[in-house]
């Protein structure tokens, strides 16, 4: 798939190295988060990929023992061996610890505030 222009990110994407999993259907797969924003994210390629782009994945982020970011993706992209996913819904827990980690690792939690506008706004 190929992004046009008017299709670019407009929300701040930090590297991130997280193990996550990946569900659609009965297919199953494990990989890293490579990066996330409050609109998706970009993991590995799995080596056996069957993914149906049209179906959503429900993916869950470890990021400590207890702690997971649950999401409903969407495949946005296939660039190389990474493919990016926008998020189509995530429960307010998730999105409360999605915030914050973005928040922490842009360094502005001001910066975060006004992507979390341009998230809700219409």
């Amino acid at each position: 798939m190929i992004i046009s222009d008017s299709d670019r990110r407009q929300f701040s994407r930090v590297s991130f190295s997280a193990k996550a999993e990946f569900h659609q259907g009965d297919y199953s797969w494990e990989g890293l988060v490579r990066d996330l924003s409050l609109q998706g994210l970009q993991t590995d390629l799995p080596d056996n990929q069957q993914l149906q782009p049209q179906k959503s994945v429900n993916g869950v982020i470890h990021l400590a023992k207890d702690t997971v970011i649950q999401m409903t993706l969407r495949l946005a992209h296939i660039n190389g061996a990474r493919m990016g996913f926008r998020c189509e819904s995530i429960d307010l827990d998730s999105f409360s610890h999605l915030r914050h980690l973005i928040a922490m690792n842009l360094g502005d939690s001001l910066a975060c505030e006004q992507e979390l506008g341009q998230l809700i706004s219409p």
